[in-house]
């Protein structure tokens, strides 16, 4: 049976051919789109369970294009870029893309990515159990249904950002460092690249302080070693 269905996002013909080459033969549905108004309407018609989408798109680019689709949807993203800056990469995690890949890439290690990020994006397929809801103050993980809520508000959490606040709030007051976080919370390291947690901490701390109102759930830095979650009265 079909792994899921992937919709793949480039304006480049033979880069769209080859990484459909390599999903099928690993069992994924292919769907794509050459430019960022197809994208979203493909989006809305073909329901993927991932989007790998480049950022260099002609007219909308793929910036806006997951911009647009954060909107609505936590389908995870995996975006690719054919320049080696920061700036691309920054952009995309802030607008809420899970991971991302540098052009030219190795098809195999996309694969892996696509694996990677769908596995981070189910639910807990253990028994349901006390174990698998994390309770801190008003802060709540339900590891079963992937949701998470805050004042009883939902918070609107990627997989990325969902692991992350998980591995927190396991313990809370322990100071994991980013390479922590990046092992425990996404399973890799994202070739070195450790400022991606910073990023999903900011989105974390925004989407956690508009549900609460106030800082009994906030993520605190520790200068030069990492971040933590505050535990509820100990501000």
């Amino acid at each position: 049976m079909p792994k899921g269905k992937i919709l793949v996002v480039d304006d480049e013909p033979k880069i769209v051919s080859l990484v459909r080459t390599y999903l099928e033969r690993e069992g994924y549905q292919v769907a794509e789109a050459c430019d960022g108004r197809l994208a979203l309407e493909a989006f809305k018609s073909e329901s993927p369970n991932l989007v790998i989408l480049d950022v260099m798109l002609p007219g909308l680019d793929g910036l806006e294009v997951c911009r647009e689709i954060r909107r609505s949807s936590e389908v995870p993203i995996i975006m690719l870029t054919a320049r080696d800056e920061d700036t691309d990469k920054l952009i995309g995690l802030e607008l809420g893309a899970d991971d991302y890949i540098t052009k030219p890439f190795s098809p195999r290690e996309l694969v892996a990515r696509v694996r990677a990020v769908l596995r981070r994006s189910l639910p807990s397929q253990s028994p349901a159990s006390s174990s698998s809801r994390l309770k801190l103050g008003d802060l709540v993980l339900d590891e079963e249904r992937f949701e998470a809520t805050c004042h009883e508000q939902s918070l609107a959490l990627t997989p990325a950002e969902f692991h992350i606040l998980a591995v927190l709030a396991r313990s809370p007051g322990r100071v994991f460092s980013r390479s922590q976080l990046l092992d425990r919370a996404l399973g890799e390291t994202y070739e070195g690249y450790e400022r991606t947690i910073d990023v999903h901490i900011k989105n974390l701390r925004h989407k956690l302080g508009a549900a609460a109102g106030k800082d009994d759930c906030s993520i605190v830095t520790v200068h030069g070693i990492g971040y933590k979650l505050q535990e509820p009265g100990r501000g």
